[in-house]
């Protein structure tokens, strides 16, 4: 399912500016203005990659994992 949105009182110059980018970039402006959201919403957030690298930190590391990574990164040279 997909949602609409509207975006109101948008500034005449920041309008201009987006239709050249849409057109320049062969795509209408919906479609460029889709794009824009979803690169948008793909990123982390710097709460979100706060969590998570906190959710990492928190793990239980043994000396085996470590011993591991360091053969991994070894083997990928």
């Amino acid at each position: 399912m997909s949602t609409a949105f509207t975006i109101r009182e948008v500034p005449d110059e920041v309008a201009r500016r987006l239709k050249v980018r849409a057109a320049e970039a062969g795509q209408s402006l919906q479609a460029y203005l889709l794009g824009l959201v979803t690169r948008e919403a793909a990123e982390p957030t710097l709460a979100e990659m706060a969590a998570r690298a906190e959710r990492y930190a928190a793990r239980e590391v043994s000396t085996e994992d470590i011993l591991a990574a360091i053969d991994e990164g070894r083997a990928g040279r």
